[in-house]
């Protein structure tokens, strides 16, 4: 369905200039509301764009690359952006779009050099999919156990929950509008939806319901450090709002450009339909 509109996408690979200057298009062309969500380690603003006519009173969120390597999901939201604007949608649930939340680790996992090639945490070495307040001293047992002591490429979970300013900075929204009644986090890869605490039922619902959509596997992490400290975990666990992290595509990370539209073909229909799923 969505095959014909790929063509629009932005050209991939897209690192943090190229999403800046998309996201300054669709505010230029389609009157997009583009904002700052916070600042990242090295200072480069984090973009936030706020679809629908729904303001604050009834909102999802979506957020791509919390790792570096897994960047093929900020040109996604920024095409899912595009087509929502363009089609210029009526809708009484506001969509927050965060395209690309580790603006650093995507630019030195792009740009860095080989060192870089298999990067995922920020600029501070910290993976920011363990940052949050779930789980977190729990994930410090498993950290020793790996032998991870400090910053690296992947999986250090900083120094105390939200430490780092990128994870901090989405948290304090998320808990600053009440209005959000639903979240998806897109990662890569395995085609499978992770949905957090199993006491919030409605993630399952809406997890059941993305595996409809997306052909997708509804699933549990089979590795024990995948159980703590992500944005999923820490929404279900701790605010009670229902949300899904969704693995797009298969392969081993960073996906190729060559994934793009067969990613686009699953999630695509997921993200419009999810503001009208979330309860």
């Amino acid at each position: 369905m969505y095959r014909s509109f790929i063509e629009n996408a932005p050209e991939m690979p897209t690192g943090y200039c190229e999403t800046r200057r998309f996201t300054d298009m669709l505010r230029a062309r389609y009157g997009a509301r583009v904002s700052v969500l916070g600042k990242t380690v090295c200072g480069r603003d984090i973009p936030l764009l706020t679809l629908g006519d729904g303001g604050a009173e009834r909102a999802v969120i979506y957020v791509a690359s919390h790792h570096a390597t897994e960047w093929i999901c900020t040109p996604l939201l920024l095409l899912f952006s595009r087509l929502f604007l363009s089609s210029r949608r009526q809708s009484d649930t506001a969509v927050f779009v965060v395209p690309m939340l580790n603006c650093d680790g995507v630019e030195l996992h792009l740009h860095g050099g080989g060192d870089f090639s298999r990067w995922q945490a920020n600029a501070n070495g910290v993976d920011l999919n363990h940052n949050y307040d779930a789980g977190f001293y729990e994930y410090k047992k498993i950290e020793r156990r790996l032998g991870i002591t400090g910053g690296c490429a992947s999986r250090f979970s900083g120094e105390r929950p939200e430490s780092e300013p990128e994870t901090a900075a989405l948290a304090s929204f998320i808990r600053s509008h009440r209005g959000i009644k639903g979240a998806i986090t897109l990662h890569t890869q395995g085609e499978e939806i992770y949905c957090g605490s199993p006491s919030c039922p409605e993630s399952v619902r809406l997890g059941r319901e993305a595996e409809r959509i997306t052909g997708y596997k509804l699933s549990v992490p089979d590795e024990e450090a995948a159980l703590y400290g992500g944005m999923t975990d820490y929404l279900t666990e701790k605010l009670r709002i229902p949300s899904l992290t969704v693995e797009c595509g298969k392969g081993r990370n960073p996906l190729p450009a060559s994934a793009f539209p067969g990613i686009c073909e699953r999630v695509l229909p997921l993200l419009f339909s999810f503001p009208d799923q979330a309860p």
